[in-house]
């Protein structure tokens, strides 16, 4: 065989290993959502269960609760999270809403098809008091991303801006011991300690599942206030069974509960969803969180 031969035949190889076909993969996947992407003005990112979602925090806002500044990644993320079924996709999220926005974004949504599925707190008694709207839509992705990027444009939403530098400032409580008490690990994502736990079961909506990327897993944050302590928030995915057991592991623990409501309409099983609040020692709110999570149908940590 001539060197010209050799080299098309390792060119060959190189294009059928696994890790160059995984890479194609991704990049073709990817350039699916680059119509989404320019539609809405952001860049997403893809993440399990075939779902491609945005971040979008809201970082023009200065609110504050029980003397805590809360950061973005606390409780005040605004997110869309889509995911293509055939021929049309579904666009799920919630969006941070100062009061005076609420209205307007509720309009221009329902005038490009785009449904709420729940419009209500996540804290008690922060100031400003900021509202949450979760949305569901259906139709051709790009169409529902020029719909979202019409309502945003009505708010003080900062735009995209290129990704900060990553900093490994000591998040000035003990994260291994936060993360043994858990039993879960965690990811520190701005300055806060992420946890994301998803159900044990199948969750649809429509004929579609719908998966934990797209708001179907119980979400624990842990933002530092320093001296070993930590402010918590996020909610809890639940069946109504289990929605007062929780309740009271939380509330044993020293943990408030600020809501409980839906976050969609048609959703089998029916989930409904809870928020908290605590600022204390960070490994005691972890233990106290755990003993929430160890009352739900929840996938075990894997080890």
């Amino acid at each position: 065989m001539n060197s010209s031969c050799l080299r098309r035949a390792a060119l060959m190889f190189l294009l059928s290993s696994p890790l160059a076909l995984i890479a194609q993969q991704a990049a073709e996947t990817d350039g699916e959502w680059k119509p989404v992407e320019s539609a809405l003005g952001r860049s997403g990112q893809m993440q399990p269960g075939g779902v491609f979602k945005f971040s979008m925090p809201r970082k023009d806002l200065t609110v504050t609760k029980d003397g805590v500044k809360i950061a973005p990644g606390l409780a005040l993320g605004s997110w869309a999270a889509f995911k293509q079924e055939g021929s049309h996709a579904m666009v799920m999220g919630d969006l941070v809403l100062t009061e005076d926005e609420v209205e307007p974004v509720m309009m221009s949504l329902q005038q490009h098809g785009i449904e709420q599925t729940g419009i209500h707190n996540h804290l008690i008694g922060e100031q400003p008091h900021v509202m949450y709207m979760h949305i569901e839509g259906q139709g051709e992705a790009a169409t529902l991303a020029k719909s979202l990027a019409a309502a945003l444009a009505l708010t003080k939403t900062p735009g995209a801006s290129p990704a900060a530098p990553a900093q490994a400032a000591p998040l000035g409580f003990d994260q291994a011991a936060v993360e043994k008490a858990m039993g879960y690990s965690g990811k520190v994502n701005g300055g806060i300690l992420q946890f994301t736990v998803p159900r044990a079961e199948k969750i649809m909506e429509h004929g579609m599942e719908i998966p934990p990327a797209m708001g179907t897993a119980t979400g624990i944050n842990f933002q530092p206030t320093g001296g070993g302590k930590a402010a918590i928030s996020g909610d809890f995915v639940l069946l109504a069974a289990e929605v007062n057991p929780v309740i009271r592991a939380l509330r044993n623990h020293g943990i408030e509960v600020e809501a409980v409501h839906n976050h969609m309409l048609g959703d089998e099983p029916h989930m409904y969803f809870m928020h908290f609040w605590a600022n204390d020692d960070a490994v005691k709110l972890a233990t106290g969180l755990r003993s929430a999570l160890d009352a739900t149908n929840s996938q075990k940590a894997k080890t």
